[in-house]
């Protein structure tokens, strides 16, 4: 007796919260058995496709997302997306390039037992450009309110050089 090779559609339930090169196993759908005895499991190797604008990490989601100079000083509601939809999160005033914010319960769902991972929204500050005339004298005048005067502006982290 012998085998024929042949190929068929298989149904197989992927559970949410499968990761990238996981294996699911389904009971009884693998070759045929020696000398007449049961099927064995067919394995089906799981490979996720990368999303354009979320990133995994285990169970948590990370997002970068752009905000305006203006949100980042002043504060503001904005919609960042989810694996569920969009959500309005809360920036608060002064905001600094590079905070990150979580939303709980926004993740991937844990694999087995209940629950879900976080998502954590990193936000990165959309400097304007071609600013008009009127625009960089409002911002001149700000700076100057600020303290900020052209020779200071170079100083950066380190204060002044000793000399």
């Amino acid at each position: 007796m012998g085998s024929i090779r042949r190929q068929h559609k298989v149904e197989v339930n992927v559970p949410a919260g499968i990761d990238d090169g996981q294996t699911i196993s389904k009971p009884g759908g693998g070759n045929a058995g020696a000398n007449g005895g049961p099927a064995g499991d067919l394995l089906v190797s799981v490979i996720v496709r990368p999303h354009a604008r979320f990133e995994r990490d285990g169970t948590s989601v990370l997002l970068e997302q752009e905000i305006s100079y203006a949100q980042a000083v002043l504060g503001a509601e904005v919609e960042v997306p989810t694996l569920d939809g969009k959500v309005k999160l809360t920036i608060p005033e002064g905001t600094q390039p590079g905070a990150v914010f979580r939303l709980r319960g926004k993740g991937i769902p844990y694999l087995r037992g209940s629950g879900r991972g976080d998502q954590f929204v990193s936000v990165t500050v959309k400097v304007p450009k071609n600013l008009t005339g009127s625009q960089k004298e409002l911002l001149r005048q700000f700076a100057a309110s600020m303290g900020e005067l052209d020779g200071d502006a170079g100083r950066g982290v380190f204060g002044r050089k000793k000399k």
